[in-house]
């Protein structure tokens, strides 16, 4: 977003030769081979061209957002529009951690979007963690400039005494407020989750993964003991990966930070890392066990039951709409968008096809009455009788979308009652292609439809968490020297790994390779600690503390 999204660039869309359905009884695929006839209008069925993934990927990442409709650049360098597909996909979204969250514990608030600059002064860490990135009110409020008419400036009479920050995180303005709320050990333990939009002024934007403004969650809990404020921590970071595995098909690796890497203020951050297509890693949420730092820094204690008075134990944890970020770079095609079933706005599109006048009464009427059937079972369900835009351009145009099902009605299906399905992704040879006209199946419309419209939906959910699976584990290097890591990071183009190596925990070399090659450490992941036991560091050759993920990121 440092520069606006591009706009489409118009190329005549590849050709499509004639559809031979896995299925006879498909009117609608009949229709298209006659030459994509079907509708009243005239619509040109040229369509964006889109960078590949291997050509430019930066591009291709781009070009997958605007064809997507998912957001656009403001007038406001580094911040973004979402535009509704984009919003509906974080609602969508958020609904399903917020139940996740509340199973927690945590009951939902709003802290409000000031925090006085004197607060974030009060924790050392935090501040000089966050510093730079903070926007800062100085002011409350404007006049006319005098002697320029139209121009308006900073009144200096109503200079702030205290001036506010722009929230970039909101430890520090409810740590304030726990010291009102947190009294006894009748208290304990306190959690409460914030959705909430954040500011940190970023010099390099990147829409979702990295911009001025974006929308979080943020969880804060205080407890009356450290063991308690761990436990919760990695309970956060649990939720955060099963989230991710269950409803986007995103797996992810789980571990903890460096100190290098830690949240500022905390003592401990644990993080999921996921693996983009291209290699680079994406920290894709955390958790930080805070331990007793902004209890200390706002005098939060409580009172024990044998009336002793001690400081209370914390933590925070959050994600962002950086998961959206994740989504595209995780599933998407050279296509276009390509969204798990659980969270596309869209679950289902239904198309209708018809030649003449004549036949559009009846097949509109079929396609209402199937789309009454799957909102009755919650499927998220569009139905497309646009008559100015021709078959193939339709079904272009929600595969770029990424809408994982598509079902085709023509006159003949009518008759037969019947329709013909066609998923966004599909099992092949190959593994990696895009679901078009030959990848069809056909599903009769009786009672066992919604049925296996669920089916089909749970099957492209499915296939996306096994070859995101399939492309993490199989990206995971062992056993490399140093040197080697280094040449390969230098020289990848787009076939990126994590490196799993031996590591002597230290600064100074950490900050060393990141110099040298731009990897850095992504975690150091908990299911392979054990690994360290008697091993040297890769980099030091003394040794090992710690096995460790070292990747580019985002």
């Amino acid at each position: 977003l440092a520069r606006p999204l591009p706009p489409p660039r118009h190329a005549p869309r590849r050709g499509r030769a004639a559809v031979t359905a896995k299925v006879d009884a498909s009117s609608a695929a009949k229709e298209v081979a006659k030459g994509d006839e079907a509708g009243a209008g005239s619509a040109d069925s040229s369509t964006s061209a889109m960078a590949t993934r291997k050509e430019n990927y930066s591009q291709w990442y781009l070009d997958v957002i605007a064809g997507g409709d998912l957001c656009e650049s403001s007038p406001v360098k580094g911040c973004m529009i979402i535009r509704p597909n984009g919003m509906a996909l974080w609602e969508i979204m958020r609904e399903g951690l917020d139940k996740r969250i509340k199973r927690l514990g945590a009951k939902n608030v709003y802290f409000p979007l000031f925090i006085p600059q004197s607060f974030l002064s009060k924790e050392a860490e935090h501040v000089d963690g966050f510093a730079k990135e903070c926007a800062v009110v100085t002011h409350h409020r404007l006049r006319a400039k005098p002697g320029e008419p139209g121009v308006l400036e900073p009144d200096p009479d109503a200079k702030l005494e205290d001036p506010l920050v722009v929230r970039p995180t909101s430890e520090t303005v409810i740590w304030n407020t726990f010291g009102r709320w947190i009294q006894s050990y009748r208290d304990l333990p306190m959690l409460v989750n914030q959705w909430a939009n954040v500011v940190r002024w970023e010099m390099r934007t990147r829409p979702f993964l990295r911009t001025s403004e974006f929308f979080w969650q943020e969880g804060h809990t205080a407890h009356a003991t450290a063991e308690e404020a761990l436990a919760l921590s990695k309970k956060a970071l649990d939720l955060y990966a099963t989230f991710c595995e269950e409803h986007l098909s995103l797996p992810v690796v789980k571990g903890v930070k460096s100190p290098t890497e830690r949240f500022a203020g905390a003592e401990e951050t644990f993080t999921i890392e996921a693996r983009m297509q291209n290699g680079w890693a994406l920290q894709s949420g955390t958790s930080h066990f805070l331990g007793q730092n902004f209890a200390r820094a706002f005098d939060v204690r409580y009172q024990k039951d044998n009336g002793d008075r001690e400081l209370v134990w914390a933590t925070s944890w959050g994600v962002s709409t950086r998961l959206i970020g994740a989504l595209i770079m995780s599933h998407s095609d050279d296509t276009g968008l390509v969204l798990p079933p659980k969270v596309a706005p869209i679950q289902v599109v239904i198309v209708t096809i018809w030649r003449r006048n004549s036949e559009r009464e009846a097949v509109e009427a079929y396609a209402a009455e199937l789309q009454k059937r799957l909102l009755k079972i919650d499927v998220r369900v569009e139905v497309d009788n646009r008559d100015n835009m021709r078959p193939g351009a339709k079904y272009f145009e929600w595969e770029r979308k990424g809408v994982p099902l598509r079902i085709e009605v023509g006159p003949r299906d009518v008759k037969q009652g019947r329709v013909v399905c066609a998923r966004r992704v599909f099992e092949s040879a190959g593994g990696e292609e895009t679901a078009r006209n030959d990848a069809k199946i056909g599903i009769d419309v009786n009672d066992a439809f919604e049925g296996a419209v669920e089916s089909e939906l749970g099957t492209i959910q499915n296939l996306l968490l096994t070859r995101a699976k399939e492309r993490l584990e199989s990206n995971i290097c062992r056993g490399i020297a140093y040197e080697e890591m280094k040449n390969e990071v230098v020289e990848s183009k787009g076939e990126g790994k994590f490196y799993l190596v031996p590591w002597k925990c230290d600064a100074v070399n950490e900050k060393q390779i990141k110099e040298d090659c731009k990897a850095t450490i992504r975690c150091y992941p908990f299911e392979f600690q054990s690994e360290c036991e008697g091993a040297k560091c890769f980099f030091s050759g003394e040794p090992a503390t710690h096995m460790a993920i070292f990747a580019r990121s985002y």
